[in-house]
C-alpha cells in the first residue's frame, strides 16, 4: 500500500476552486492528462454518490480510464473518491479538501492511497504512481493558475477583501 499526500496554498476562495473542480468540461483546460470526464450518475444535489469516468492520457500515447465514485461530499470543502477496479480488492481511494485561510486564500489538500496487487503492474507500481502523482500535482497547481488567468470565471465567488480600518483623528 502506497500513499501520496500534498498541499499548497491557492490565492482563490474555496467556493471558486470548488466550482472549477465541479466543472468537468474545464478539467482539460488545466489537467494535461485528462481527455474528458463523463458523468455516468449525477448523485444527489451535492454530487454525493456521483459516478464519473475519467479518460486520461498515459505514457507512450496510450489511453486509460478510471471509474470514480464520489462520496463524503462537503460542498466547497471537499470529497472522497474511490477509483473502482474491475478486480476486487484493487480499488484506490483519494480525498480532496479545501481549507479556507482568509479572503481568497485556500489551502488545497490531496491524498491518495493505492496498491497494485496484480502482476505485472505491481512490479512497476513505484514508477507508475510517481508519474501519476507528478501529473496530479501539476494539474492542481495549473487549476490555480487557470483561475488567476481567468478572473471572469465565477467572479461571483471572489470574496471581498477586508477594508483597512481608518484611524480616527481624535479631534
Amino acid at each position: 500500500m502506497r500513499e501520496h499526500r500534498y498541499s499548497f496554498d491557492m490565492p482563490h476562495s474555496a467556493a471558486r476552486v470548488w466550482a472549477l473542480f465541479q466543472d468537468y468540461d474545464r478539467w482539460t483546460d488545466y489537467a494535461s492528462m485528462v481527455k474528458r470526464v463523463d458523468v455516468l450518475w449525477p448523485g444527489d444535489e451535492h454530487h454525493n454518490g456521483r459516478l464519473r469516468r475519467v479518460i486520461y492520457q498515459m505514457p507512450l500515447g496510450r489511453e486509460g480510464s478510471a471509474l470514480e465514485l464520489v462520496t463524503d461530499v462537503e460542498p466547497e470543502r471537499g470529497h472522497t473518491y474511490t477509483m473502482i477496479s474491475r478486480d476486487a480488492g484493487n480499488d484506490q481511494t483519494g480525498k480532496i479538501r479545501l481549507e479556507p485561510l482568509g479572503p481568497n486564500r485556500t489551502r488545497f489538500h490531496f491524498e491518495e492511497r493505492y496498491d497494485l496487487a496484480k502482476a505485472p503492474w505491481k512490479w512497476f507500481e513505484g514508477p507508475i504512481y510517481g508519474f501519476i502523482n507528478k501529473k496530479n500535482e501539476e494539474s492542481m497547481r495549473r487549476a490555480s493558475e487557470w483561475l488567476s488567468a481567468h478572473p471572469e470565471y465565477r467572479a461571483d465567488l471572489v470574496e471581498p477583501e477586508p477594508q483597512p480600518q481608518q484611524q480616527s483623528s481624535g479631534s
